[in-house]
């Protein structure tokens, strides 16, 4: 089980902008910030996804959980409306099992960020 995940973003502000808002339908927030830095976002307190600028961006897929699939319709509109390009619309992809609903953008650096439900419709 994974604890967080950092990412590396060539722009702090905007990256941290976009992430606040295509995130905020899962629940997410900035929890801790140090600084131009580093910004640590979750749910409920527990900051889990961070990002922090840096020279060398290698692009990254990322996937979040949802609780349903009103929620992963939501993070693919909000992450749209924040700048994001589409990488997949949301949808079941039975491919990976049947209950498997997911919506995939790429933010600014190119990084594959996705927000998934496995429960059923």
């Amino acid at each position: 089980m994974l604890d967080h995940v950092g990412l590396g973003v060539s722009d702090y502000q905007a990256s941290k902008r976009f992430f606040e808002s295509a995130l905020a339908p899962l629940g997410y927030e900035v929890i801790m910030e140090f600084g131009g830095s580093a910004a640590g976002l979750g749910a409920e307190g527990k900051p889990d996804f961070w990002i922090s600028p840096s020279d060398s961006v290698a692009p990254v897929h990322v996937a979040f959980v949802s609780p349903d699939r009103a929620t992963v319709d939501a993070f693919y509109k909000a992450a749209l409306d924040a700048g994001a390009r589409d990488n997949g619309a949301p949808g079941l992809r039975p491919e990976y099992h049947p209950n498997y609903y997911g919506a995939f953008v790429f933010d600014r650096d190119g990084n594959n960020i996705e927000a998934v439900c496995h429960e059923p419709g």
